[in-house]
């Protein structure tokens, strides 16, 4: 059967711009994630929508983050990550770690309360959930670099509440 799109919805063809892309993309709701890891010399960490399960055996979890930014280039050098799933409460959280005016350095985790688990990645604290992660493979996609991790060790807080969503270019809740 064909059909015709709905009066509102927009149609567009290749050649499309790179904000219609983003646009068409934020219709899919995600969760809100950091991505921390430890550097050689101080933590380092970045808000990250792009993240999912890979596989249960072995278990495997993928994030992907961008190539020209230096997350990518610190997590293949560390050989580690964690990912937090954030909290409804957490906004603050997210904003801060996606600034590209916030502090960086040792200075990273300041405000942050947080502790180590396995691979020494930061987790912070009254996320909803956290994987630490051993980076087992990476490969390069266009702008982004896809990071798959194998999890050492897990965690999950019901009582910090529904997880943090970004729909539609906003934060939202459950």
């Amino acid at each position: 059967m064909i059909s015709t799109p709905r009066p509102g919805t927009a149609v567009i063809t290749a050649p499309f711009s790179t904000g219609d892309l983003r646009s068409v993309l934020g219709m899919y709701a995600t969760g809100v994630t950091v991505i921390t890891t430890q550097g050689v010399s101080e933590p380092y960490g970045m808000t990250a929508n792009s993240f999912t399960g890979v596989s249960f055996d072995p278990p495997l979890v993928l994030v992907c983050a961008m190539s020209q930014q230096q997350g990518a280039a610190i997590i293949s050098a560390n050989g580690h990550f964690a990912v937090n799933v954030l909290a409804a409460g957490q906004e603050s959280i997210s904003r801060f770690f996606a600034s590209r005016r916030r502090p960086r350095g040792p200075d990273a985790f300041a405000e942050i309360a947080h502790r180590r688990l396995a691979t020494g990645a930061p987790i912070i604290d009254g996320v909803a959930a956290y994987l630490d992660c051993s980076l087992v493979a990476e490969y390069e996609a266009g702008d982004h670099m896809i990071l798959i991790g194998e999890v050492l060790a897990l965690g999950a807080d019901t009582a910090a509440g529904p997880p943090l969503v970004y729909y539609a270019g906003g934060y939202r809740t459950l």
